[in-house]
Formats: C-alpha cells, sequence, structure tokens
C-alpha cells in the first residue's frame, strides 16, 4: 500500500513539472502606444522608456495626409527699409516754377539715411501653381514712406481763397532753424507676385518674386518742428498722385529677406517729375 502511494505522489509531480510553462528565455513584445490629439497622431516606440530623451522614440503621422495645403498665408509681415526718388524735374520750365517758385535742384534733396519706408501688411498669400516651386503671391498692407529735407522748404495746402497757390515755398524767415521737415506720403497697397521657390520643402528656403503693386494715397502731410513755432502739421494731398504703380521683387536667402519697389511714373500730378522707390528687409514667415 506504501508503495502504490508512493507511486502516485511521483506520478503527480510529474505531471505538474510537464505542466509548467518555462519563461525565462521567453518575452512578449509590447505594442505601441497611440495618442491621437486631432487630426495628429503620436506613435510612442515599443519598448522606448517612460522618460524619453531622444526624438527617436517616438514618431507622429498626420491622419490626413502629410501633402501640404495648395494655399497658405502668412499674417502681419513688417516692411523696415528707406525712401528716395529719382529727380528728373526740369526746374527751369513753367511747370515747375508755378508749382515751387524759385526752386532749384537742391530745394528737394533729401538727408542721407533719413527718408524711410515702413510697410506693414495686413496678411500674404501663396497659392500653388506648379510643384510648390512656381507660386502666386499676393496681399494688402499699408505702405508708409517719409521723405526728410535738407532745405527749409514747406508745402502750402489748397485753398479755396487763392486758387492754384504755389504748392512749395523756401522759408526764408530770420533766425529760424529746423529740426524736422519731412513730407509723408501712405498708401494703401496691393502687391501681386510670381513666386519662384527653389527649396520648397524648407521654411526658410531659397528664391525670388517679382511683380506689380497697386497703392492709393489715402493720407500725405507736412512736417516741420522749428526753434520758434515747434511741431506744425500741414495735411493735404499737394497733388500728388492718387494712385501708385509699381515693380516690386523680393529675394528669399534662407532667414534673410530683401525687397524693393520702383513706380513706373511720377508721384506729383504737376509741376515736379519724381519717381519713388523703395528697398530694404521684410521679416515674414516665408
Amino acid at each position: 500500500m506504501k508503495r502504490i502511494f508512493t507511486l502516485c505522489i511521483a506520478l503527480c509531480t510529474i505531471i505538474t513539472g510537464f505542466a509548467q510553462t518555462d519563461t525565462t528565455g521567453k518575452q512578449t513584445t509590447p505594442a505601441d502606444d497611440t495618442i491621437r490629439i486631432g487630426g495628429m497622431v503620436i506613435i510612442r516606440k515599443a519598448g522606448a522608456k517612460d522618460e524619453v530623451k531622444k526624438d527617436k522614440d517616438y514618431k507622429l503621422r498626420n491622419r490626413r495626409g502629410d501633402k501640404p495645403s495648395n494655399l497658405s498665408t502668412n499674417w502681419w509681415i513688417i516692411d523696415l527699409g528707406f525712401s528716395n526718388y529719382n529727380d528728373e524735374t526740369n526746374y527751369a520750365g513753367a511747370a515747375a516754377q508755378a508749382y515751387a517758385p524759385g526752386s532749384n535742384s537742391s530745394w528737394f534733396d533729401l538727408k542721407d539715411g533719413k527718408s524711410r519706408n515702413v510697410n506693414v501688411w495686413f496678411f500674404m498669400q501663396k497659392l500653388n501653381v506648379a510643384k510648390r516651386v512656381l507660386n502666386l503671391k499676393y496681399g494688402l498692407g499699408l505702405e508708409l514712406n517719409n521723405y526728410h529735407y535738407k532745405q527749409p522748404i514747406r508745402y502750402q495746402e489748397n485753398t479755396i481763397a487763392i486758387p492754384n497757390p504755389p504748392r512749395v515755398i523756401l522759408d526764408g524767415t530770420v533766425g529760424r532753424t529746423y529740426k524736422k521737415n519731412k513730407l509723408a506720403a501712405d498708401y494703401l497697397t496691393v502687391p501681386m507676385m510670381v513666386n519662384i521657390n527653389f527649396t520648397p520643402n524648407r521654411n526658410e528656403g531659397f528664391g525670388f518674386s517679382a511683380g506689380i503693386s497697386a497703392g492709393y494715397l489715402y493720407s500725405a502731410r507736412n512736417k516741420t518742428r522749428t526753434s520758434d513755432e515747434g511741431k506744425e502739421k500741414t495735411k493735404d494731398d499737394f497733388e500728388l498722385e492718387k494712385w501708385k504703380l509699381s515693380y516690386i521683387a523680393e529675394l528669399s536667402l534662407g532667414p534673410v529677406r530683401f525687397y524693393g519697389s520702383y513706380a513706373l511714373k511720377n508721384m506729383y500730378e504737376r509741376g515736379l517729375d519724381m519717381t519713388p522707390y523703395n528697398f530694404g528687409f521684410r521679416f515674414s514667415n516665408w
């Protein structure tokens, strides 16, 4: 009887040993962790530690696809540069003398580096035309020009009491000195350009744009600051051309961008013949 009992215990022990599974050489591979945020899917690689120090432990995938939109928008672009003009006025002619009696070419000389151009673009959009290398760029903004004069000239506003008065005079007041004397001309402008992007897969790439812009003169003023009068401001259009059409261009060299513009015609309706141009730096995302 004891032998039978001992035999049963031995058989049970052997059966139990075969039923156990050896897991020392086998490990279950954990599955990838997936987190969805809106249209983005974040996939954490299997086996990555909870404290991730390397970006390769994660990868991002756009559930809507990786193809970018054909239309991109850049808000609030700022241009900082300089304003100037090409003066081709015939000061010996009757038209120039009627507008600025006694004037000569030195009257409208600008101070070096003082005449500035600031453009504020509310937005610019870039529309893909061909493989994001050829694009159409357009926008809307304000073009602000300030011309600082060396000579103490003054613009006179138009009045009904004195028809066709001289627009510009040279101030000969004895003892008066000028600390500031500038003409400000501001335009609401729409640019339209063809863009060539040599590096379409980079945010700060290389390329150029060229086209035209159309601006409408919404404000003009002559501001002076003298030793005896202090600050004075005269608001008028001074018979400046209401519409300003310009050739425009933009150059992108990685994070650095340049802009330039050159008007198609004279900025005055009569008397003077001056073609304005601007150039400087552009601060934008593309």
